[in-house]
Order: C-alpha cells, then structure tokens, then sequence
C-alpha cells in the first residue's frame, strides 16, 4: 500500500451503517484546552506513532528470541533493554492519545495495517543480521518520531512534541548502541 509524504498509510474510507465516515476519530469529552481541530489531528498522528512503536517492539522481540552466535548474550540483553524502554514508549503515546480525548489504537490488526515500519525478516539467525535489520528499524522509527515533533509543533501541542522528542531521544541513543555492534 502506498504511503504518504509523512511515512503514513492512508487509512481507508468506510461508511458507518448510519452513513457516516467510520474512520473519522471520535473525540471524547475532556477538559483539556487544545482546539478540537487540532486534536483531531493529532490523535491519528499519535496513533501512527503508536503502531509504529508497537510494530518497534514486536521487532526488538524477534531480534532477542532469534539471535545466536559469538555476540549472544550482549546482543540478547540488549535487544531486550531496548523492547524495554520502547514498551515505556507505547504507553506514553497511547497515554497521550487518551488525554487528547482519543482512542488509542493498539491491536495487532490496527497495527499491522498502519505501521510504516518494514517487516522483520523472520529468517535472521546471525548477530549482525539483527544488528542491521534492528538498527533499520530503530533508524526509521526515530526518523518518524522526528515527523511527528514537527507536525505537533505546528498545532501547537507542545506536550505531544516533548514526548516525541523523549522518544526520538531514546531511539538515538538505542541506534548508537545497536551500530556500535
């Protein structure tokens, strides 16, 4: 499926039985101040990030379960630290989308259709497959992270764009250990 300028996968359009766009987010009631416009942007922006997170995590699994040779053990902890700290990553984004008066969107299904992230090979067995297939990841992730800052910005959700830019960090960080490999 193509995806758009922002790494996004379009979401399709459906009619709800009652006639109305199904993929049109439903705000919930919240005090919070942010314009109505610009949280209705931002939750599937966040949901976004969120899959991609999800889609992060699931990867650093694999990378942990899978891996085998002279690297072992350092590779499997770390692959391990960095699912860690991405799971705390999943929950500050769906958090968030929560504060914003959304849902968060964190099923496989959803996930699967809106991830931007490529697919993991599941045939990597080496530490160095993992290492280049893992830092793939988390150099895509951190590049969508550093979108997603960007288009906070621009609705003036400052919130939104420090936790992205905690997250970005983070993957930063994360990249630097996996290439140091």
């Amino acid at each position: 499926m193509a995806r758009t300028a922002t790494g996004r996968r379009p979401a399709p359009t459906r009619q709800s039985p009652n006639g109305s766009r199904a993929d049109q987010p439903k705000l919930y009631h919240t005090k919070n101040d942010l314009p109505e416009a610009a949280r209705l942007e931002l939750i599937p922006l966040l949901n976004q990030r969120l899959a991609d997170c999800i889609d992060l995590q699931t990867q650093c699994k694999q990378a942990h379960w899978n891996v085998k040779g002279p690297q072992f053990i350092a590779l499997h902890k770390l692959f391990d630290e960095i699912n860690e700290e991405v799971e705390d990553y999943v929950d500050l984004l769906a958090e968030r989308i929560v504060q914003l008066g959304g849902i968060a969107e964190g099923t496989i299904g959803a996930v699967a259709k809106r991830t931007s992230l490529i697919d993991y090979p599941l045939t990597l067995t080496t530490g160095d497959e993992h290492v280049a297939a893992l830092s793939d990841a988390l150099a895509e992730f951190g590049r969508t992270a550093r979108i997603g800052i960007e288009e906070a910005n621009e609705l003036n959700d400052a919130d939104s764009a420090d936790i992205l830019t905690e997250i970005s960090r983070g993957t930063d960080k994360w990249l630097w250990f996996v290439e140091a490999h």
